[in-house]
């Protein structure tokens, strides 16, 4: 104890060494917060999940038929099946997989169309294999897009992962908004292609149905009349020709009740050979019809063949019209991705646009892009949504949290002992916890075969740090305060006395800190907690037992 009391008179007595101690606590300062915007430390919501289960969404152009899909559908399944630690994988096809944690807000539930396709790949427990499911999707989703994309031009095929926090349609999600649609949809090619180019960003899609031709097939009333055949015939053939229908029962003994008879043409007969208005004439008119004089009529004699386009679906979002342009991030932050695509957008777009920057006072959305046409003086918004807008929103509520913290304590700390420069020291080595929160984050990166982020637990964490952080302080300087007034020590030597003497206190309940934490450290989630307050005690320490001592010295309040 001695002995480190003069390691701390040794300092406050020295001009020079109490100069050192505080560049070196500023550099520190300094260094570690910007590892943020250098990369050295990298920021996320919340870090990958390993869970036994993943998602593969497939996607085909709007209009493609069931066996397309089903043909693409196979390619992924012949990939997934030689996966060893894959158990069983459950295939849908023409709709969504039942609602699960991720499918909530994707819209699993609405998908009723022949494009269409999803499968749940379940495996072994995350406990009994080496590889992370993130891991395992990482690594097959390359393999999967190269050879199963290309079946059909146009296909998005998605590895959708369980979220390890709120879920979110998609990790980056651009809401493009405008009164005239066709120009949202020309800007929503653009946007998905640069989203394309960005590194980090995959399962790039847009939300929008593609526009095709269909022919429409309507009974000619006249003709039919005519023909001496009846409006019912026509259209029951239709429909039996192309959708099917029960044409009688079957009676059976091991059946309790009547089995019904469903005709419908093969498969192979209904499909049309292209999707051309000669090849429409040529199907209808290879059916033919018996009319009531007991004559064959053609099918495409009695009806009319209209051209048209399909109706794609709306989307609406408070009150106003919108096309979504979606990328998940693969194994990185979306932070990252998202401002390289911003950049790119604005230095492409700004040749056709005139480009407004939102104000960063409005926080959460300032990211977004408002865009005026050169030509035509029409308005475009781009709207920043998904995991980013989370991420904002729980880093605002968190930074105003934080600030709250900081106030509170610095107001208790005012009326405790009615002196701003002795409250400013203790908030002071508060404060500089920050630097253990972030260094501690960069060494378990390095020590780690995964990306370790700073997240939203890692915020919780440094805002937690901050009664214990002033906890140290307080007791610094109460003893020193008791040491000058009862026994009239000499203020630099108090001082000395005080640290030496609070050291053992500090020591024992940073470590006790410490092995507790140590338990949340290696959790897939809560990580970022352990870390910031393993490093961020670590920081406390040093900063109470050094620099607040030199701070101590320097005002006159004590």
């Amino acid at each position: 104890m001695k002995l480190y009391e003069r390691f701390v008179y040794a300092i406050i007595n020295s001009r020079f060494l109490k100069f050192l101690v505080i560049i070196i606590t500023l550099g520190a300062l300094a260094g570690s917060v910007m590892m943020l915007p250098t990369k050295i430390v990298l920021a996320k919501m919340l870090p990958g999940k390993s869970a036994n289960t993943y998602s593969v969404y497939i996607d085909l152009p709007t209009g493609s038929s069931i066996e397309q899909t089903k043909d693409v559908g196979e390619c992924v399944l012949n990939i997934l099946k030689r996966e060893k630690e894959v158990t069983d994988i459950e295939s849908f096809y023409g709709m969504g997989a039942p609602l699960d944690y991720a499918g909530l807000v994707k819209g699993s539930g609405f998908k009723n169309s022949e494009n269409v396709a999803e499968f749940v790949v379940n495996l072994t427990d995350k406990k009994e294999r080496d590889e992370r499911s993130y891991d395992m999707v990482h690594r097959l989703r390359p393999v999967i897009k190269q050879n199963c994309e290309k079946i059909k031009k146009g296909t998005v095929i998605k590895m959708i992962e369980q979220p390890a926090g709120p879920p979110t349609l998609a990790s980056i999600v651009t809401e493009l908004y405008g009164q005239n649609l066709e120009s949202v949809r020309k800007l929503s090619k653009r946007v998905a292609k640069i989203l394309k180019h960005t590194k980090g960003l995959v399962d790039i899609d847009i939300m929008d149905d593609d526009i095709f031709t269909k022919y429409n097939v309507k009974p000619n009333v006249d003709k039919i009349q005519k023909s001496g055949l009846s409006v019912e015939q026509v259209q029951k053939i239709l429909y039996l020709a192309f959708e099917g229908m029960g044409v009688g029962v079957k009676n059976s003994e091991e059946y309790p009740s009547q089995i019904e008879l469903f005709l419908r043409l093969s498969d192979k007969t209904r499909r049309f050979n292209a999707a051309s208005l000669h090849d429409v004439k040529t199907k209808l008119s290879s059916f033919e019809l018996m009319n009531q004089k007991g004559m064959m009529v053609p099918l495409g004699e009695v009806v009319d063949i209209v051209k048209s386009v399909n109706e794609p679906t709306i989307m609406h979002k408070n009150l106003k019209r919108y096309i979504n342009v979606i990328a998940e991030t693969d194994e990185v932050s979306q932070v990252y991705p998202l401002l390289d695509a911003r950049d790119k957008m604005i230095k492409e777009l700004s040749k056709d646009y005139i480009i407004k920057k939102e104000s960063v006072k409005n926080f959460t959305h300032m990211f977004d892009l408002h865009l005026t046409d050169k030509k035509t003086g029409e308005r475009l918004d781009i709207v920043w949504d998904g995991e980013m807008k989370v991420t904002l929103d729980t880093f605002r509520d968190l930074g105003l949290a934080f600030i709250a913290a900081l106030v509170l304590i610095y107001v208790l700390m005012v009326i405790y002992y009615k002196s701003y420069s002795i409250s400013s020291i203790i908030m002071a080595g508060s404060f500089l916890s920050i630097i253990g929160v972030i260094v501690g984050h960069w060494v378990a990166d390095l020590v780690t075969r995964d990306t370790f982020f700073l997240t939203a637990t890692s915020l919780i964490g440094f805002i937690a740090l901050m009664g214990i952080s002033s906890r140290n302080s307080l007791l610094l300087v109460d003893f020193a305060k008791a040491l000058m007034s009862e026994k009239g020590i000499e203020k630099k030597r108090a001082i000395a006395i005080a640290t030496a003497t609070r050291a053992k206190p500090i020591m024992l309940t940073a470590i006790a800190i410490i092995l507790g934490s140590a338990l949340l450290a290696s959790d897939p989630i809560f990580g970022g907690l352990g870390v910031a307050l393993i490093g961020g005690t670590v920081a406390a320490v040093a900063v109470s037992l050094i620099f607040i001592p030199v701070l101590m010295d320097n005002t006159k309040a004590i």
